[in-house]
């Protein structure tokens, strides 16, 4: 389905909690998040009725988000109901790592074709602060359990922080010389937690071909710039909502862990889906799509203007 814009919209990030293993500086507050009611988060039951009733309206890919995705009871049989469902072609998630190499090989069983692993530091000390957590054994075992498991893609996803982790960038680039992934740069976005901290830590992704010239251009894929370095098996890419943001060409709608349909991460626009069952769920969804902002706002001076943290909505 296209919106008034004539872009086809069919991606739809899916946030099945807002609760997390990690509390990382640039996503949740360090206290955590408060406790929901059960009957307040998505249902699976309604992740399934949705998800059919997105297809309907011509989503083919999906996104399991969180939070993290992987603390959430019955996650693999949310994953499975997702795969099965007619016009759905592929499903992905985006994980910590943390708890792969529990559900991994379950997960490639239920159908999960992509997993994508937020990593931003690879040194314990940079880890720590920006995770809150000494977690990053684990998650680097998670890593490589991913890579074993013989999913069709994996990626992982490095939020550029100047000052925290921007003199790592070469060893991520590292990681594509020895295994075959897709490492990703991400500028930093003023939303939630780092509204705040965005203009001392925003760092522009694509000054890494400033430092790195040996890097070559190998295409796109979605919303990032593909590159490698001569000789590296996996690819680096490059995604810039800040400096040069990829509205024109946005094919994606998000849904939250309470059943709020977002048509742009970065408005503040949200409709509610409690509730609504067929017909009325498929319209509902149809009219989000078609009028799905045209662009957002966000710029070196301004903050998002969702009123959500970045837990909440699943990125």
């Amino acid at each position: 389905m296209n919106d008034k814009f004539c872009r086809d919209i069919s991606y739809l990030r899916l946030s099945v909690t807002d609760k997390c293993n990690l509390r990382c500086i640039y996503c949740m507050p360090e206290t955590g998040v408060v406790k929901r009611k059960h009957e307040e988060i998505i249902s699976v039951d309604e992740i399934s009725e949705i998800v059919r009733a997105a297809a309907a309206c011509g989503i083919k890919k999906i996104r399991v988000t969180g939070g993290e995705p992987l603390v959430r009871k019955g996650i693999v049989e949310i994953c499975r109901r997702i795969a099965s469902t007619e016009g759905i072609s592929e499903v992905c998630l985006t994980t910590n790592g943390i708890l792969l190499p529990r559900f991994a090989e379950d997960l490639k069983q239920a159908g999960v074709d992509r997993i994508n692993i937020s990593l931003d530091s690879l040194n314990r000390v940079k880890y720590n602060k920006i995770t809150r957590f000494d977690s990053l054994d684990d998650a680097v075992k998670g890593l490589h359990v991913a890579l074993d498991t013989g999913f069709d893609v994996v990626k992982v996803n490095v939020v550029l922080m100047s000052g925290v982790n921007d003199s790592e960038v070469p060893h991520f680039l590292d990681l594509t010389r020895k295994y075959n992934l897709d490492v990703r740069f991400i500028e930093l976005m003023p939303i939630g937690e780092c509204s705040s901290r965005q203009q001392n830590r925003f760092m522009n992704a694509q000054s890494i071909l400033d430092l790195y010239p040996d890097l070559y251009e190998v295409g796109t894929a979605g919303v990032s710039k593909q590159y490698k370095l001569p000789g590296g098996l996996g690819t680096i890419g490059l995604i810039n909502p800040v400096s040069s943001h990829f509205c024109p060409s946005c094919n994606r709608i998000r849904i939250t862990h309470d059943s709020i349909l977002k048509p742009c991460l970065h408005s503040a626009e949200e409709i509610n889906l409690r509730g609504l069952r067929g017909t009325a769920l498929e319209d509902a969804i149809k009219n989000a799509i078609y009028n799905k902002p045209q662009k957002h706002d966000l710029n070196f001076n301004n903050i998002s203007s969702s009123q959500r943290n970045m837990n909440e909505i699943g990125g």
